[in-house]
């Protein structure tokens, strides 16, 4: 399903400058070279959006990949220097919370949960295992640390033949039509409201709505910590540490706690597992 002709109407009026490309290879990529080139006219929420990304990725350098016209991905650039440095670390997890709620807004009925740091589950009307519908990557960038550009990707209208794995799921999976204009606006308006929030209220403000909504909470965990690197400086190897045990809240950062053996332990980076 192509994006419309009439492009996003509604998203627009919250977007100071919206831009529908046709295929770009990453719309991450493209707004910060493009917030690079013309800062001035790529203000806070500048966005650029398509429903065909060649060359997208996720987290830990993860590929997002699907057919075209199944999916939007989306970017949009955050200029953040009312945040305080300390609280921005809580911006994946505004973002995550943002997409959260777009999404819940279409899918009724349904358990539409944050798993920390920022992928959105939609979990199974028969209480069956949550599943991945959307996940954020946010970049700063590299010539602005104001900067920040908050890249999502949502499975759409891609049916469950073509879902990348089993733990993913789409709209049309669900037996949704998406309105794709609606969940845009959504999820700018809940976006610039959390980022407004985050600075003036700092991440006391946000982190109360994030943990509601946050099944990593209470949920045994298994967490795969990068390799440190070595005394030398270099990066580390290709064995990770896994930390097991279970996540019992967020800390001032947006780190994860988890709770190991009756120690404590804050992440700040790594791949979860809800453990079943």
């Amino acid at each position: 399903m192509p994006i419309p002709t009439q492009g996003f109407p509604r998203a627009a009026a919250v977007s100071p400058r919206l831009q529908v490309v046709d295929s770009v290879d990453s719309t991450n990529a493209k707004l910060l070279r493009d917030a690079a080139v013309d800062p001035d006219g790529h203000p806070h929420l500048a966005v650029v959006v398509t429903d065909d990304q060649r060359a997208g990725r996720g987290r830990l350098d993860r590929v997002w990949a699907a057919p075209a016209g199944t999916a939007l991905a989306i970017s949009v650039l955050l200029r953040v220097a009312a945040v305080e440095v300390a609280d921005r670390g809580w911006i994946p997890l505004v973002a995550g919370s943002a997409m959260r709620q777009a999404i819940a807004a279409q899918l009724p009925g349904r358990a539409v949960t944050l798993k920390w740091p920022n992928d959105v589950l939609v979990g199974e009307k028969d209480g069956g295992p949550a599943r991945k519908i959307s996940g954020i990557l946010a970049e700063v960038l590299p010539s602005d640390p104001t900067a920040v550009v908050v890249g999502a990707g949502v499975n759409t209208t891609m049916e469950t033949v073509d879902l990348p794995v089993p733990t993913a799921t789409s709209f049309a999976d669900q037996g949704v039509d998406v309105d794709e204009d609606r969940l845009l606006a959504d999820y700018l308006e809940a976006l610039r409201d959390g980022i407004a929030a985050l600075a003036v209220g700092g991440h006391a403000a946000v982190a109360d709505e994030i943990a509601e909504h946050c099944s990593t909470l209470g949920e045994e965990v298994s967490v795969s910590l990068p390799a440190p690197a070595s005394e030398a400086g270099e990066p580390g190897g290709d064995v990770d540490t896994t930390l097991r045990g279970v996540a019992v809240r967020l800390d001032a950062s947006g780190g994860l706690v988890v709770q190991s053996a009756g120690v404590e332990r804050v992440v700040n980076a790594g791949d979860v597992v809800h453990v079943r």
